[in-house]
Protein backbone atom coordinates (compact mmCIF):
# COMPACT_ATOMS: atom_id res chain seq x y z
CA UNK A 1 0.00 0.00 0.00
CA UNK A 2 2.82 2.46 1.05
CA UNK A 3 4.99 1.31 -2.07
CA UNK A 4 1.42 2.71 -4.28
CA UNK A 5 1.60 5.78 -2.46
CA UNK A 6 4.83 6.46 -3.35
CA UNK A 7 4.87 5.52 -6.84
CA UNK A 8 1.43 8.09 -7.46
CA UNK A 9 3.35 10.83 -5.38
CA UNK A 10 6.94 10.44 -7.74
CA UNK A 11 5.02 10.12 -10.71
CA UNK A 12 3.04 13.90 -9.59
CA UNK A 13 6.16 15.19 -8.86
CA UNK A 14 8.44 14.07 -11.81
CA UNK A 15 5.35 14.82 -14.77
CA UNK A 16 5.33 18.59 -14.38
CA UNK A 17 5.42 20.36 -18.17
CA UNK A 18 8.44 20.13 -20.57
CA UNK A 19 7.69 22.97 -22.75
CA UNK A 20 10.31 25.05 -21.33
CA UNK A 21 12.96 22.86 -22.17
CA UNK A 22 14.48 22.22 -25.92
CA UNK A 23 14.37 18.75 -27.39
CA UNK A 24 17.20 16.53 -28.13
CA UNK A 25 18.09 13.10 -28.64
CA UNK A 26 20.52 11.55 -25.56
CA UNK A 27 23.53 10.73 -28.58
CA UNK A 28 23.13 14.32 -29.99
CA UNK A 29 23.96 16.14 -26.52
CA UNK A 30 26.49 13.59 -25.86
CA UNK A 31 28.11 14.47 -29.15
CA UNK A 32 27.71 18.15 -28.65
CA UNK A 33 29.33 17.89 -25.10
CA UNK A 34 32.69 15.36 -26.53
CA UNK A 35 33.37 18.32 -28.93
CA UNK A 36 33.04 21.16 -26.06
CA UNK A 37 35.20 18.96 -24.19
CA UNK A 38 37.80 18.55 -27.03
CA UNK A 39 38.59 22.22 -27.07
CA UNK A 40 40.40 21.82 -23.44
CA UNK A 41 41.25 17.89 -22.76
CA UNK A 42 43.86 16.07 -24.31
CA UNK A 43 42.63 13.52 -26.85
CA UNK A 44 43.26 10.53 -24.37
CA UNK A 45 40.63 12.40 -21.67
CA UNK A 46 38.09 12.71 -24.64
CA UNK A 47 38.28 8.74 -25.36
CA UNK A 48 37.79 7.90 -21.66
CA UNK A 49 34.85 10.28 -21.47
CA UNK A 50 33.30 8.44 -24.29
CA UNK A 51 34.39 5.12 -23.46
CA UNK A 52 32.37 5.99 -19.84
CA UNK A 53 29.07 7.10 -21.35
CA UNK A 54 28.60 4.81 -23.81
CA UNK A 55 26.63 2.64 -21.07
CA UNK A 56 24.36 5.77 -20.68
CA UNK A 57 23.61 6.26 -24.31
CA UNK A 58 22.96 2.57 -24.92
CA UNK A 59 20.63 2.48 -21.60
CA UNK A 60 18.60 5.39 -22.92
CA UNK A 61 17.91 3.47 -26.32
CA UNK A 62 17.00 0.45 -24.47
CA UNK A 63 14.49 1.92 -23.04
CA UNK A 64 13.05 4.14 -25.05
CA UNK A 65 14.59 7.66 -23.91
CA UNK A 66 14.67 9.49 -27.33
CA UNK A 67 14.45 13.00 -25.94
CA UNK A 68 16.45 13.55 -22.78
CA UNK A 69 13.51 16.62 -21.81
CA UNK A 70 11.92 12.89 -20.66
CA UNK A 71 14.92 11.78 -18.42
CA UNK A 72 13.73 11.91 -14.56
CA UNK A 73 15.12 11.73 -11.39
CA UNK A 74 13.69 7.79 -11.63
CA UNK A 75 15.48 7.11 -14.80
CA UNK A 76 19.00 8.27 -13.43
CA UNK A 77 18.18 5.78 -10.23
CA UNK A 78 17.12 3.31 -12.74
CA UNK A 79 20.51 3.53 -14.56
CA UNK A 80 22.53 4.15 -11.83
CA UNK A 81 21.03 0.39 -9.80
CA UNK A 82 21.29 -1.17 -13.75
CA UNK A 83 25.19 -0.42 -13.62
CA UNK A 84 25.41 -1.38 -9.88
CA UNK A 85 24.40 -4.94 -10.78
CA UNK A 86 26.53 -5.19 -13.61
CA UNK A 87 28.83 -8.08 -13.09
CA UNK A 88 32.51 -7.54 -12.06
CA UNK A 89 32.15 -3.71 -12.57
CA UNK A 90 34.73 -2.49 -9.90
CA UNK A 91 33.68 0.55 -7.43
CA UNK A 92 36.48 2.73 -9.49
CA UNK A 93 34.30 2.09 -12.86
CA UNK A 94 31.26 2.93 -11.20
CA UNK A 95 32.90 6.24 -9.55
CA UNK A 96 34.42 7.29 -12.96
CA UNK A 97 31.52 6.42 -15.36
CA UNK A 98 28.86 8.53 -12.61
CA UNK A 99 31.32 11.12 -12.21
CA UNK A 100 31.15 11.31 -15.81
CA UNK A 101 27.81 11.30 -16.35
CA UNK A 102 27.08 13.83 -13.74
CA UNK A 103 29.44 16.10 -15.93
CA UNK A 104 27.23 15.35 -19.02
CA UNK A 105 23.90 16.07 -17.17
CA UNK A 106 25.13 19.34 -15.50
CA UNK A 107 25.87 20.32 -19.34
CA UNK A 108 22.41 19.15 -20.57
CA UNK A 109 21.14 21.68 -17.55
CA UNK A 110 22.71 24.50 -19.46
CA UNK A 111 21.96 23.70 -22.82
CA UNK A 112 18.11 23.07 -21.41
CA UNK A 113 17.95 19.93 -22.18
CA UNK A 114 17.08 18.64 -18.83
CA UNK A 115 15.16 20.09 -15.79
CA UNK A 116 17.51 22.06 -13.25
CA UNK A 117 18.62 19.98 -10.55
CA UNK A 118 18.85 16.54 -12.59
CA UNK A 119 22.20 16.61 -11.84
CA UNK A 120 22.71 16.53 -8.25
CA UNK A 121 20.28 12.74 -8.87
CA UNK A 122 23.50 11.73 -9.80
CA UNK A 123 24.96 10.05 -6.43
CA UNK A 124 28.77 9.27 -7.53
CA UNK A 125 29.98 6.27 -4.80
CA UNK A 126 33.24 7.27 -2.66
CA UNK A 127 36.10 4.73 -3.33
CA UNK A 128 38.81 4.72 -1.27
CA UNK A 129 42.70 5.52 -2.51
CA UNK A 130 43.87 1.88 -2.96
CA UNK A 131 40.34 1.73 -5.72
CA UNK A 132 41.04 4.79 -7.55
CA UNK A 133 44.82 2.85 -8.74
CA UNK A 134 44.75 0.61 -11.36
CA UNK A 135 47.03 -2.23 -10.92
CA UNK A 136 46.64 -4.17 -13.39
CA UNK A 137 50.21 -4.20 -15.13
CA UNK A 138 52.11 -6.48 -16.83
CA UNK A 139 54.47 -8.37 -15.37
CA UNK A 140 58.41 -8.31 -16.06
CA UNK A 141 59.08 -11.89 -16.89
CA UNK A 142 55.66 -12.28 -18.89
CA UNK A 143 56.78 -9.14 -20.93
CA UNK A 144 60.42 -10.95 -21.71
CA UNK A 145 58.38 -14.14 -22.71
CA UNK A 146 56.31 -12.29 -25.31
CA UNK A 147 59.56 -10.54 -26.69
CA UNK A 148 60.67 -13.82 -27.46
CA UNK A 149 58.23 -15.00 -29.28
CA UNK A 150 58.33 -11.90 -31.04
CA UNK A 151 61.80 -12.27 -31.90
CA UNK A 152 61.23 -15.62 -33.03
CA UNK A 153 57.97 -15.42 -35.27
CA UNK A 154 57.77 -12.65 -35.99
CA UNK A 155 61.19 -10.71 -35.96
CA UNK A 156 60.99 -7.25 -37.27
CA UNK A 157 57.57 -6.84 -37.92
CA UNK A 158 55.28 -3.50 -37.22
CA UNK A 159 53.93 -6.10 -34.20
CA UNK A 160 56.83 -6.74 -32.85
CA UNK A 161 58.49 -2.98 -33.00
CA UNK A 162 55.11 -1.49 -31.36
CA UNK A 163 55.59 -3.76 -28.41
CA UNK A 164 59.35 -3.27 -28.21
CA UNK A 165 59.11 0.27 -27.85
CA UNK A 166 56.23 0.83 -25.60
CA UNK A 167 57.59 -1.72 -23.59
CA UNK A 168 61.46 -0.26 -23.71
CA UNK A 169 60.40 3.41 -23.59
CA UNK A 170 56.93 3.09 -21.41
CA UNK A 171 55.52 6.02 -24.05
CA UNK A 172 51.54 6.39 -24.22
CA UNK A 173 49.51 5.14 -27.43
CA UNK A 174 49.39 8.81 -28.41
CA UNK A 175 53.08 9.40 -28.40
CA UNK A 176 53.77 6.04 -30.52
CA UNK A 177 51.15 6.99 -32.63
CA UNK A 178 52.74 10.48 -33.38
CA UNK A 179 56.23 8.83 -34.69
CA UNK A 180 57.92 9.52 -38.17
CA UNK A 181 60.85 7.74 -39.17
CA UNK A 182 62.49 10.97 -38.86
CA UNK A 183 62.10 10.72 -35.65
CA UNK A 184 64.49 7.99 -35.34
CA UNK A 185 68.17 8.61 -34.49
CA UNK A 186 70.38 5.40 -35.20
CA UNK A 187 73.71 7.47 -36.47
CA UNK A 188 75.94 10.57 -36.50
CA UNK A 189 73.87 11.43 -40.46
CA UNK A 190 70.55 11.12 -38.13
CA UNK A 191 72.26 13.26 -35.59
CA UNK A 192 73.36 16.10 -38.28
CA UNK A 193 70.05 15.94 -39.40
CA UNK A 194 68.95 17.01 -35.67
CA UNK A 195 71.36 20.20 -36.07
CA UNK A 196 69.30 21.53 -38.56
CA UNK A 197 65.90 21.62 -36.73
CA UNK A 198 66.14 24.78 -35.36
CA UNK A 199 64.74 24.24 -31.70
CA UNK A 200 67.87 21.94 -29.81
CA UNK A 201 70.92 22.53 -28.29
CA UNK A 202 73.65 22.89 -30.67
CA UNK A 203 76.14 22.10 -27.70
CA UNK A 204 74.34 19.40 -26.21
CA UNK A 205 73.57 17.44 -29.91
CA UNK A 206 78.21 17.95 -30.19
CA UNK A 207 77.88 15.13 -27.18
CA UNK A 208 74.69 13.51 -28.28
CA UNK A 209 75.06 8.79 -28.54
CA UNK A 210 72.78 7.02 -30.71
CA UNK A 211 70.24 5.30 -30.83
CA UNK A 212 67.07 7.27 -29.60
CA UNK A 213 63.67 8.11 -30.89
CA UNK A 214 62.70 11.75 -29.88
CA UNK A 215 58.76 12.25 -29.39
CA UNK A 216 57.25 15.49 -30.94
CA UNK A 217 53.98 17.51 -30.11
CA UNK A 218 52.42 17.90 -33.43
CA UNK A 219 48.77 18.51 -33.06
CA UNK A 220 48.54 20.77 -36.86
CA UNK A 221 48.77 17.59 -38.58
CA UNK A 222 46.70 15.60 -35.78
CA UNK A 223 49.40 13.69 -33.79
CA UNK A 224 48.98 15.59 -30.47
CA UNK A 225 51.07 14.71 -27.46
CA UNK A 226 48.75 14.18 -24.02
CA UNK A 227 51.36 16.77 -22.05
CA UNK A 228 51.48 18.94 -25.62
CA UNK A 229 55.26 20.65 -25.95
CA UNK A 230 56.07 19.49 -22.21
CA UNK A 231 55.46 15.68 -23.84
CA UNK A 232 58.64 16.35 -26.44
CA UNK A 233 60.76 14.22 -25.28
CA UNK A 234 64.35 12.28 -26.44
CA UNK A 235 64.01 8.79 -25.31
CA UNK A 236 67.51 6.65 -25.62
CA UNK A 237 67.15 3.15 -26.83
CA UNK A 238 69.09 -0.14 -26.14
CA UNK A 239 70.81 -1.32 -28.91
CA UNK A 240 68.46 -4.34 -29.66
CA UNK A 241 65.72 -2.46 -29.36
CA UNK A 242 67.11 -0.05 -32.37
CA UNK A 243 68.22 -2.85 -34.16
CA UNK A 244 64.43 -4.06 -34.47
CA UNK A 245 62.97 -0.66 -35.55
CA UNK A 246 65.68 -0.69 -38.05
CA UNK A 247 65.26 -3.97 -39.36
CA UNK A 248 61.18 -3.06 -39.39
CA UNK A 249 61.81 -0.01 -41.09
CA UNK A 250 63.84 -1.52 -44.10
CA UNK A 251 62.29 -4.70 -44.74
CA UNK A 252 58.86 -4.59 -43.23
CA UNK A 253 57.79 -1.56 -43.34
CA UNK A 254 55.07 -0.07 -45.85
CA UNK A 255 56.49 2.75 -47.92
CA UNK A 256 53.75 5.89 -47.56
CA UNK A 257 53.28 8.83 -46.89
CA UNK A 258 50.94 11.47 -45.74
CA UNK A 259 48.96 14.26 -47.81
CA UNK A 260 51.52 16.71 -45.46
CA UNK A 261 54.22 15.05 -46.39
CA UNK A 262 54.79 13.21 -43.30
CA UNK A 263 56.47 9.55 -43.18
CA UNK A 264 55.20 8.03 -39.87
CA UNK A 265 56.83 5.17 -38.61
CA UNK A 266 53.96 2.95 -38.88
CA UNK A 267 52.34 2.72 -41.71
CA UNK A 268 48.76 0.94 -42.67
CA UNK A 269 49.28 -1.44 -46.13
CA UNK A 270 45.58 0.18 -47.05
CA UNK A 271 43.34 2.46 -46.78
CA UNK A 272 42.90 6.72 -46.82
CA UNK A 273 45.07 7.21 -44.24
CA UNK A 274 49.03 6.19 -44.12
CA UNK A 275 49.52 6.06 -40.42
CA UNK A 276 48.33 3.22 -38.50
CA UNK A 277 45.82 4.50 -35.96
CA UNK A 278 45.48 4.32 -32.45
CA UNK A 279 42.77 1.93 -32.15
CA UNK A 280 44.53 -0.25 -34.58
CA UNK A 281 47.78 -0.24 -32.26
CA UNK A 282 45.51 -1.15 -29.30
CA UNK A 283 43.80 -4.08 -31.19
CA UNK A 284 47.73 -5.10 -31.77
CA UNK A 285 48.56 -5.22 -28.06
CA UNK A 286 45.05 -7.09 -27.73
CA UNK A 287 46.39 -9.77 -29.87
CA UNK A 288 49.90 -9.90 -29.09
CA UNK A 289 49.18 -10.40 -25.15
CA UNK A 290 46.55 -13.58 -25.62
CA UNK A 291 48.19 -16.59 -24.84
CA UNK A 292 46.42 -18.66 -27.18
CA UNK A 293 48.39 -16.63 -29.82
CA UNK A 294 51.76 -18.55 -28.85
CA UNK A 295 50.66 -21.29 -27.06
CA UNK A 296 47.76 -23.27 -25.16
CA UNK A 297 44.28 -21.51 -23.59
CA UNK A 298 44.98 -21.09 -19.62
CA UNK A 299 41.37 -19.81 -19.38
CA UNK A 300 40.08 -23.84 -20.80
CA UNK A 301 38.33 -22.00 -23.48
CA UNK A 302 37.89 -23.65 -26.74
CA UNK A 303 39.80 -21.63 -29.88
CA UNK A 304 37.45 -22.39 -31.94
CA UNK A 305 34.81 -21.03 -30.16
CA UNK A 306 36.14 -18.36 -28.01
CA UNK A 307 34.75 -14.74 -29.09
CA UNK A 308 38.15 -13.27 -28.41
CA UNK A 309 39.72 -14.91 -31.18
CA UNK A 310 37.14 -12.48 -33.46
CA UNK A 311 38.47 -9.49 -35.18
CA UNK A 312 38.17 -6.24 -32.76
CA UNK A 313 37.41 -8.38 -29.99
CA UNK A 314 40.24 -9.65 -28.83
CA UNK A 315 40.34 -7.25 -25.63
CA UNK A 316 37.53 -9.60 -23.92
CA UNK A 317 40.44 -12.49 -23.41
CA UNK A 318 41.03 -11.95 -19.79
CA UNK A 319 44.66 -12.15 -19.88
CA UNK A 320 44.58 -9.78 -23.06
CA UNK A 321 46.61 -6.47 -22.17
CA UNK A 322 45.80 -2.95 -23.06
CA UNK A 323 48.45 0.18 -23.66
CA UNK A 324 48.39 0.95 -20.02
CA UNK A 325 49.16 -2.00 -18.11
CA UNK A 326 52.44 -2.45 -20.42
CA UNK A 327 53.02 0.83 -19.61
CA UNK A 328 52.95 0.52 -15.82
CA UNK A 329 54.71 -2.72 -15.71
CA UNK A 330 57.69 -0.97 -17.56
CA UNK A 331 57.61 1.80 -14.91
CA UNK A 332 57.28 -0.82 -12.18
CA UNK A 333 60.31 -2.60 -13.54
CA UNK A 334 62.48 0.26 -13.80
CA UNK A 335 61.76 0.99 -10.01
CA UNK A 336 62.25 -2.07 -9.02
CA UNK A 337 65.45 -2.04 -11.09
CA UNK A 338 66.14 0.80 -8.19
CA UNK A 339 65.03 3.95 -10.83
CA UNK A 340 64.01 6.96 -9.00
CA UNK A 341 60.42 8.05 -9.71
CA UNK A 342 62.02 11.12 -10.94
CA UNK A 343 64.36 9.21 -13.48
CA UNK A 344 61.09 6.73 -14.43
CA UNK A 345 59.33 10.16 -15.11
CA UNK A 346 61.23 11.63 -17.08
CA UNK A 347 61.42 8.88 -19.39
CA UNK A 348 57.66 8.23 -19.44
CA UNK A 349 56.63 11.86 -19.44
CA UNK A 350 54.82 11.72 -15.40
CA UNK A 351 55.49 13.54 -12.93
CA UNK A 352 57.01 11.32 -9.95
CA UNK A 353 53.79 11.78 -8.10
CA UNK A 354 51.74 10.36 -10.85
CA UNK A 355 54.36 7.29 -11.34
CA UNK A 356 54.48 6.68 -7.80
CA UNK A 357 50.22 6.90 -7.08
CA UNK A 358 48.94 5.29 -10.87
CA UNK A 359 52.23 3.47 -11.86
CA UNK A 360 54.40 2.03 -9.35
CA UNK A 361 53.11 -1.30 -8.03
CA UNK A 362 56.49 -3.45 -6.69
CA UNK A 363 57.09 -6.59 -5.31
CA UNK A 364 57.74 -6.45 -1.81
CA UNK A 365 60.65 -8.97 -2.22
CA UNK A 366 62.43 -7.57 -5.20
CA UNK A 367 62.18 -3.74 -4.25
CA UNK A 368 63.98 -4.70 -1.27
CA UNK A 369 66.96 -6.43 -3.39
CA UNK A 370 67.21 -3.62 -4.87
CA UNK A 371 67.52 -1.50 -1.99
CA UNK A 372 69.96 -3.84 -0.55
CA UNK A 373 72.36 -3.24 -3.66
CA UNK A 374 72.20 0.40 -3.58
CA UNK A 375 73.07 0.05 0.25
CA UNK A 376 76.10 -2.47 -0.29
CA UNK A 377 77.02 0.17 -3.52
CA UNK A 378 76.93 2.65 -0.61
CA UNK A 379 79.10 0.82 1.60
CA UNK A 380 81.75 0.28 -1.06
CA UNK A 381 82.32 3.58 -1.58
Amino acid sequence: MNSDIYDEESESSESGSTDHLESIKPERAFDIWLDRQSSTHAEATIESYEYRLEPFIEWCEENGIENLNSLSGRDIFEYDAYRRRTKDLKTSTLNNQLGTLRKFIRFCEQIGAVEEGLESKVEVPETSLAEKVNTDLLKANRAEELREKLDTYARASREQVIFELLWHTGCRVGGLHSLDLQDCYFDDEDIDRLRHEGDVDLDAVDDLSTPFIYFRHRPETETPLKNKESGERPVALSERVAQRVEEYIKVNRVDRTEECGREPLFTTKRGETARVSKSNIRRLLYVITQPCRWGSCPHGRDEAECKAREHGKESRCPSSKSPHPIRTGAVTRWRDQGWSPEMVGERVNASAETIKLHYDHPDPLRRMESRRQMIERGDSQ
